[in-house]
C-alpha cells in the first residue's frame, strides 16, 4: 500500500533521521470524502486549510497542525441551512518504524494526515448546531419559523410545579471573608 496516494499524505523525506530540523508547510486540499454524518458536515470536495509545523525528532516526525474547513447542514431547531467555520489543532508523533506498534508511522518517508484531520474535525462538529444561539424553531402546530412569526411566540409559562418557588429569593453570600472572622472570633 502506498501511502503517498492520500492528498494529505506529506513527504518528510527531507526530514527522516535529522533531529532539530524544522519545516512548515501550508496545504489546501478538497476533502476526499465527507466527514461527519449528523445535521452538519464538511462535505466532499470542500476546502480544507491545514497550516503544518514537521519537526523531526529522535522517535520520529512531530506534527503540529492547524486546520480550517466550512461545515454545511440545518439548524437543528428551524432547519435552515447554515454554513458554520470548523476550526481545529491537533499535534500527533508519527513514529518511525521501530517493531514497537505505533498508532502513526512514518511509511516510505510520508505521514498521512487524512485519518488525523478527518477525526480532529468530525470531533470537532457540533452535536445540536443552530443558527444562531437565541433561535426560536418552528412552531410545534403550523411548523412556520418562530424567527420569521414573531406573533406565534407565547409568553414562557411556568410549569406549576415550580410555581411555589416563583416568589423565592435567594439570600445574599456573605462570601468567605465573613465566615472566616466568625471562627476567628470563636477561638478568643
Amino acid at each position: 500500500m502506498a501511502v503517498h496516494q492520500s492528498p494529505f499524505s506529506v513527504s518528510v523525506r527531507d526530514l527522516v533521521n535529522r533531529p532539530g530540523e524544522m519545516r512548515e508547510q501550508h496545504l489546501d486540499l478538497p476533502a476526499p470524502g465527507q466527514y461527519g454524518e449528523g445535521l452538519v458536515a464538511v462535505r466532499e470536495a470542500s476546502e480544507v486549510s491545514v497550516d503544518l509545523r514537521l519537526e523531526s525528532v529522535h522517535e520520529g516526525i512531530l506534527v503540529t497542525a492547524e486546520v480550517d474547513a466550512t461545515a454545511e447542514g440545518e439548524c437543528g431547531r428551524c432547519l435552515t441551512d447554515i454554513a458554520l467555520p470548523v476550526e481545529v489543532e491537533f499535534q500527533e508523533l508519527f513514529a518511525y518504524h521501530s517493531g514497537e506498534a505505533f498508532e502513526y508511522e512514518v511509511q516510505d518517508d510520508h505521514v498521512d494526515l487524512e485519518p488525523l484531520i478527518r477525526d480532529a474535525v468530525v470531533l470537532a462538529l457540533p452535536f445540536q448546531p443552530v443558527c444562531r444561539p437565541d433561535c426560536p424553531g418552528l412552531d410545534p402546530e403550523t411548523g412556520l419559523r418562530l424567527a420569521d412569526h414573531p406573533e406565534l411566540v407565547t409568553p414562557e409559562q411556568t410549569d406549576p410545579r415550580w410555581a411555589a418557588l416563583a416568589g423565592f429569593t435567594a439570600s445574599e453570600d456573605e462570601g468567605t471573608d465573613a465566615a472566616a472572622s466568625g471562627a476567628d472570633q470563636k477561638r478568643d
